[in-house]
C-alpha cells in the first residue's frame, strides 16, 4: 500500500478504515487558566482505498477521551465511509453528519468526523500527487505566516522566564507570540504580560488566551482592561463557548479584539458567532469543527462578514488550509513540544523560515504516522478497523 500515490483517481473506493488511540506524555505538567495537563490523546485514523493509496486523519481528545473518539469513528461514522468512491468528500460528509445527529453535533463526535474528514482529504491529494494546498485552490504558494504560540504556566515559571521564552521565539524569526493569562491573580497577570511586552518589543504582535478563564462580563472586563496598555492584538477564549452572550458583550465594551471558536464545530455555531459580533477572529479548528470540508464553509462564511481566521493548533494541518483561504492570517506554531506534542507522531516536520512556515511539495498533507512512534504510544486494546464487505 502507498502513502503517496502515483496520479489520477480512477473507480476507487474505500477499502479498510482503521483508528486508534495514541496518549503521549508531557515531559512535565504544564497548565493554563482552568486546568493542568501530564499527557495527551491523539486519535489516528487512516482511510485505504482499494487502490492502495492511504490517507491520514487525525484530532485531539483531551486527556484521557480518546477511548470515546475513537469508538465514534469506527462505531458510528466508519460504516458511512466504506466502500464508497473517496473523492465524494461532500455527500460523505453529509451521510455521516446524519449519522452524528442523535449522538452529539460537537464534542467527540464531531472530532470524529473531522478525522475522517481530513483523511479522506489527504488520501484523496495523494491520489491525483498534489500537496493538499494545491489541490484545495492555492493563495499562498510558498510559505505561510505563523505565530509562535507558549507562555503556558510551569512550576517554578518566572514572568522573567516567560519574556525570554517570548523573546526566544522573535529572535527565531516570528513577529506575533501567544501567552496564556487568566490563572493567576490580576496583579499577577499584569506582571507577566508587562514583562512579555518589554521582552519582544512594541513592535512584535502579542496575543492572549485566556481558556475559558472568565465567567462574568465585570470580572473579565476589569482583567482585559488591566492588560490593555501592553497592546494585545487578542484577548481569546475569555469565557465558556457556550456563553456568546457574554463574548458579545466582552466585544462591545473593549478595544481588545476577542478571538474565539476553536471548540465550536459546524458553521451553524459559528454563523451565530458572526451575526452577533462575538468575534473579531475566528479560531476555527479543523481537526474540532467538522473537518476540512466544514472549515472551508466556515471560513467562507466569515469571510462573507469581514472576519478572519486563525486556526487553532495543528499547525502541519493548518499551514495548507491558510494557504488556500484568503482571510485565514496565521498558523497556530508551538515551538516547544513540552505543551503540544503532536509532532512526536509524525515522520516529517514542517521547516520554519523567517517566522513563516514552508508548504509541503510531497502529496497530501507532507506527511506520515511515523509507525514506531505509533506503536510506542497506543493505548491497549483501541486500535480497531472496519472493512467493505
Amino acid at each position: 500500500m502507498s502513502d503517496h500515490g502515483s496520479g489520477g483517481h480512477g473507480a476507487a473506493t474505500v477499502s479498510t478504515v482503521e483508528a486508534r488511540v495514541a496518549r503521549v506524555p508531557l515531559e512535565q505538567a504544564t497548565s493554563f487558566a482552568t486546568r493542568q495537563v501530564t499527557a495527551r490523546d491523539y486519535v489516528l485514523v487512516t482511510v485505504t482505498g482499494d487502490d492502495g493509496v492511504r490517507g491520514h486523519g487525525f484530532c485531539y481528545a483531551g486527556s484521557s477521551g480518546g477511548e470515546v473518539v475513537r469508538a465514534a469513528v469506527t462505531e458510528l461514522l466508519a460504516a458511512a465511509v466504506v466502500g464508497r468512491d473517496p473523492f465524494l468528500v461532500e455527500r460523505i460528509w453529509q451521510d455521516m453528519y446524519q449519522e452524528a445527529l442523535l449522538h452529539g453535533r460537537t464534542g467527540s463526535v464531531m472530532r470524529a468526523l473531522s478525522a475522517l474528514d481530513i483523511a479522506l482529504w489527504d488520501r484523496n491529494a495523494r491520489a491525483v500527487g498534489l500537496p493538499l494546498h494545491r489541490l484545495l485552490g492555492g493563495f499562498h504558494a510558498e510559505t505561510v505566516p505563523a505565530y509562535a504560540s507558549g507562555g503556558y504556566y510551569l512550576e517554578g515559571k518566572t514572568p522573567e522566564d516567560l519574556g525570554e521564552e517570548l523573546a526566544g521565539y522573535v529572535k527565531s524569526g516570528f513577529r506575533a507570540v501567544k501567552m496564556k493569562v487568566g490563572r493567576l491573580s490580576p496583579a499577577e497577570e499584569e506582571a507577566r504580560v508587562a514583562a512579555a511586552r518589554a521582552a519582544v518589543g512594541d513592535d512584535v504582535l502579542l496575543m492572549l488566551d485566556a481558556n475559558n478563564a472568565w465567567s462574568d462580563l465585570p470580572g473579565a472586563l476589569r482583567a482585559v482592561e488591566r492588560l490593555a496598555p501592553y497592546d494585545p492584538y487578542w484577548i481569546e477564549e475569555p469565557f465558556s463557548p457556550d456563553d456568546i452572550d457574554n463574548h458579545a458583550r466582552l466585544a462591545r465594551s473593549t478595544r481588545v479584539p476577542v478571538a474565539t471558536g476553536e471548540i465550536e464545530a459546524g458553521r451553524w455555531r459559528h454563523k451565530e458567532l458572526l451575526q452577533r459580533e462575538a468575534a473579531a477572529i475566528l479560531q476555527t479548528d479543523a481537526a474540532v469543527c467538522g473537518g476540512i470540508t466544514e472549515f472551508r464553509r466556515i471560513a467562507a462564511t466569515a469571510s462573507a462578514h469581514g472576519v478572519p481566521v486563525a486556526p487553532h493548533w495543528f499547525h502541519d494541518l493548518h499551514a495548507h488550509l491558510v494557504a488556500a483561504t484568503p482571510n485565514c492570517t496565521f498558523v497556530e506554531f508551538f515551538p516547544d513540544d513540552r505543551v503540544l506534542n503532536f509532532r512526536a507522531l509524525i515522520d516529517t516536520q514542517l521547516a520554519v523560515r523567517d517566522g513563516e512556515l514552508v508548504l509541503p511539495r510531497t502529496p497530501g498533507l507532507g506527511f506520515g504516522f511515523d509507525p514506531e512512534a505509533v506503536e510506542r504510544y497506543t493505548v491497549p486494546g483501541t486500535p480497531a478497523a472496519v472493512s467493505a464487505a
